[in-house]
């Protein structure tokens, strides 16, 4: 039984990671707190930056999972005597979440002046060649064959 995926060409072999990506892009919450910048900050280098009002370095937590990178944010409790006329600043718990492509690393994350800044860096993916070897006749049980081999190089 085939199934149909969004990448269902018999070319493309194993990217089912990339559907997966796609379907977590999907749930994403389209809520815009805390409001954020992305800006180039060198060649290959990235900073990601919140605006985190209110929340100290102990209510914030950046952490990689699976190549996502989730920034949460949890509000203080505060205590009833304080009774606001006007409250225009939000102080509510958030998660914010992006997704990082194969090779980025997060290099630190410090806050300052209210804004969480979150550097990133690219690294250049260096070409790897692989040697196939060709062999002759069906594999064995060990997964090789007793018959003549050939090697042909692969780019």
């Amino acid at each position: 039984m085939s199934r149909l995926t969004t990448f269902n060409s018999p070319f493309m072999l194993g990217f089912d990671h990339l559907e997966n990506i796609l379907n977590r892009l999907s749930k994403t919450s389209p809520d815009g707190y805390p409001p954020y910048n992305i800006e180039q900050i060198g060649e290959g280098a990235l900073r990601i930056t919140l605006a985190v009002a209110g929340f100290s370095m102990d209510n914030l937590n950046v952490s990689v999972e699976d190549n996502q990178l989730f920034i949460r944010g949890r509000a203080k409790e505060e205590g009833a005597e304080r009774v606001f006329v006007h409250r225009g600043i939000a102080g509510r718990q958030f998660q914010r979440s992006f997704l990082l492509a194969d090779g980025i690393e997060i290099k630190g994350a410090f806050l300052e002046d209210g804004l969480l800044n979150i550097d990133l860096f690219q690294k250049n993916p260096e070409p790897v060649v692989h040697t196939i070897n060709i062999e002759n006749g069906q594999p064995n049980a060990k997964g090789r064959s007793s018959s003549a081999k050939k090697t042909i190089n692969v780019d």
